[in-house]
């Protein structure tokens, strides 16, 4: 009884610090998700096909670039690799083939990072892209980072995170000055045809979730094996998910241009079929 005790408490504690590691990531995974399901539905009746595919020019690539590096960082092999394809008869607008070692834990966990790639690629290109071309609009969401987000944060702030830091965002991209900056405009074309491909496909969740079960693997037998040297895990996994507080903060850019996406999609398939 007292074994079967020990192996649930194991079991729980393993479940606890995967949530606190990637729990985060994936919900803004998920979220992501969602709004660019609708974002595409919508596009689709409005436009048909052409008004996915207007989009795919820039976010595709960004896309696949995500899943192509992670599997560098990874140690898989890369089979072929495809930018952007728009004649595809399964609608497929690209891909990345891998291989890897079934008999590396560390192959196998990379997985789970090759197929959240995109996340990371279109956050970082959203970065990127304010960075080069509206710059006042970066330094202001920076200096948000740097005086307002710390490692320190509790995990009740979280939320609070997110909705200042969209705001801030929000406050310093669309200013008069802005407006009237070319430069923003086409950092706006370019933001939302990231986040309208910045989503997850089904392969893509398939492929992480082989490797979620390798992390958690890992996990429970770390923690059978420090339990008997009567090790606390959980407060190093802690101190470990102080990231999440600038996991959330910097993917607050990819939710703001997501539900921009959603909104814009939205008004226009209204307005075609008149309101």
């Amino acid at each position: 009884m007292k074994l079967l005790e020990s192996l649930f408490n194991t079991l729980t504690l393993s479940v606890v610090e995967l949530y606190l590691l990637l729990g985060y990531i994936m919900g803004i995974g998920f979220l992501l998700g969602v709004l660019e399901k609708y974002s595409n539905k919508f596009l689709f009746k409005t436009f048909g096909p052409r008004g996915v595919l207007a989009t795919a020019w820039i976010g595709t690539p960004v896309h696949e670039f995500g899943h192509l590096l992670q599997c560098f960082i990874w140690g898989h092999r890369v089979k072929k690799v495809k930018f952007l394809q728009l004649a595809n008869p399964n609608g497929v607008l690209g891909y990345v083939e891998h291989q890897y070692n079934p008999g590396s834990i560390y192959q196998q966990i990379g997985n789970f990072f090759i197929g959240m790639g995109p996340i990371f690629s279109g956050i970082g290109a959203l970065m990127l892209g304010m960075y080069l071309l509206v710059p006042e609009s970066y330094q202001t969401f920076s200096e948000y980072i740097h005086n307002h987000v710390s490692p320190e944060l509790h995990t009740s702030d979280y939320l609070i995170v997110i909705g200042d830091a969209i705001l801030v965002i929000t406050k310093s991209l669309f200013t008069f000055e802005n407006l009237l900056n070319p430069f923003f405009w086409v950092f706006l074309l370019f933001a939302i045809s990231i986040s309208s491909h910045i989503a997850l496909s089904k392969a893509d969740i398939h492929g992480s979730a082989r490797g979620l079960l390798m992390i958690f693997f890992v996990l429970v037998i770390t923690n059978v094996f420090t339990a008997f040297f009567d090790i606390n895990t959980y407060r190093f996994v802690v101190k470990v998910t102080e990231y999440n507080a600038y996991v959330l903060a910097f993917s607050s850019i990819a939710l703001l241009f997501s539900f921009i996406t959603l909104l814009l999609s939205y008004v226009l398939y209204k307005m075609k079929a008149g309101w």
